[in-house]
């Protein structure tokens, strides 16, 4: 059996990666909590899942991640289906027997239900947890974790460090029936998206979305509006939304960026970001609205 993403989203909460994607299967707990005994396996290799398909699409048991040699250094993160849930990180050379399937989660159509395409995604931000809090910020010791919390406190200095989320400005430029759309080199072929950028010190979001608008296009840009915020874990983002209207400028491309961007009419957009995403998301509700108020002036 396979998934099918929605085709669209009624609001920004219920888009993949979002807890609210999680609500009905799982329930986040801290590596502390682990009850003991059994349970499903949550097995990562690099944005790869694995699944089990033998009947409908769900994760691993332990049983299996024996055979597979993946029994050491899990971690309980909560639990799946009412039942312990450990993630495993595992190597990108390991063999993967024929009773599991790898699943990219990239994709556009992973094929998976919602809610084990986001447990992956939360599961890729927690091995990156992992893998950057090894030793302190401050003095380069080891350190442990803090009991019942994701936290993790420094063995000699005592500093205590807790997953970082880096928060982004993501947004989208009208300009009558049109909307602002870019590429980036390294993007798929063809494929268009928005504008995005990181937060930088001192700034609030609208201020962001000032900046990295005219650094990247040139332009500038009136009602800045906040929409909505999608997590991405890839691998620890918090994307915010945002759309705008065109103030001044002539699009200037910042090279280093971008290689390619132009205001595209609704009626002749090119390829776009897969609808697992905001930047698609903001796109859809902002091609919808310009056809209303282009059939209301028709009319």
């Amino acid at each position: 059996m396979s998934y099918k993403l929605p085709d669209g989203y009624a609001n920004c909460e219920l888009l993949p990666f979002n807890r609210k994607a999680l609500d009905d299967d799982f329930v986040l707990s801290t590596p502390s909590q682990d009850p003991g005994g059994g349970g499903y396996r949550l097995m990562l290799q690099g944005t790869r899942v694995l699944v089990d398909r033998t009947e409908d699409i769900n994760l691993p048991r332990d049983e299996q991640a024996m055979e597979l040699g993946a029994d050491q250094d899990s971690i309980f993160i909560g639990h799946w289906k009412g039942v312990p849930c450990r993630l495993q990180h595992l190597s990108r050379t390991a063999s993967i027997p024929q009773s599991l399937h790898a699943t990219n989660i990239l994709d556009n159509e992973p094929g998976l239900p919602l809610s084990l395409l986001s447990l992956a995604g939360l599961g890729n931000s927690i091995l990156h947890w992992e893998r950057t809090s090894c030793c302190c910020d401050n003095c380069g010791e080891k350190m442990g974790r803090i009991n019942s919390e994701w936290g993790k406190k420094c063995s000699a200095c005592g500093s205590q460090h807790y997953p970082r989320i880096h928060p982004c400005i993501i947004v989208l430029v009208r300009r009558n029936n049109e909307i602002l759309l870019v590429r980036k080199p390294e993007w798929a072929p063809g494929r268009f998206g928005l504008v995005a950028g990181f937060v930088e010190f001192g700034e609030n979001l609208e201020q962001t979305v000032v900046r990295e608008l005219f650094e990247e296009t040139g332009i500038t840009v009136t009602n800045i509006c906040y929409q909505g915020s999608q997590s991405w874990p890839f691998p620890s983002q918090l994307m915010t939304g945002f759309t705008a209207d065109y103030s001044s400028g002539e699009i200037k491309l910042q090279d280093n960026e971008l290689s390619e961007g132009n205001w595209y009419s609704i009626d002749n957009l090119p390829q776009l970001p897969p609808r697992r995403s905001i930047a698609r998301w903001l796109i859809d509700m902002a091609v919808n609205d310009l056809q209303i108020d282009t059939n209301r002036i028709k009319g």
